[in-house]
């Protein structure tokens, strides 16, 4: 079975995480994914809101799993035994910082990274920026899947 795991903070989901969600599943058995805890980040929406969300979007798809996780994702990825991870590049600054972390987990589980380059439209979306907007009172409802509720 070909388990592949999408990794991330999805503070919140947008509609770059959604393509890449169904542009991969047709490549996997199962796909995983996963909520992570980076001590570092300080998030706008609790854990509790992001997995609701993606079990919004996602919850009828049976290949696919809404997991939470804290510590190394190689680590995940063996626990499940997946592996394979999926992350979305949006720009070479994107493959920079993905490829150290994509080495690291291979030498570290044997996890290979799939890169998805995002299409031209879900391009400059980042929870980063969707979140700017939702602090100063802007609307995101275009840029986020229809099954999710901000407010």
């Amino acid at each position: 079975m070909k388990t592949a795991v999408f990794p991330g903070s999805f503070d919140p989901i947008h509609n770059g995480h959604r393509e890449i969600v169904e542009r991969m599943l047709p490549l996997f058995d199962k796909l995983i994914i996963a909520v992570g805890v980076n001590p570092d980040k300080k998030y706008l929406f609790t854990a509790e809101q992001r997995l609701q969300w993606l079990k919004n979007v996602f919850g009828g798809e049976s290949k696919i799993s809404i997991e939470h996780y804290t510590g190394l994702t190689a680590d995940f990825c063996k626990k499940n035994n997946a592996s394979f991870l999926i992350r979305g590049l949006r720009n070479s600054s994107d493959f920079e910082f993905e490829k150290g972390i994509a080495q690291m987990n291979r030498k570290l589980g044997g996890i290979e990274t799939v890169f998805v380059i995002s299409s031209p439209e879900n391009a400059p979306l980042s929870s980063t920026i969707l979140r700017d907007i939702i602090i100063n009172g802007g609307n995101v409802d275009a840029l986020v899947p229809v099954k999710i509720s901000l407010k």
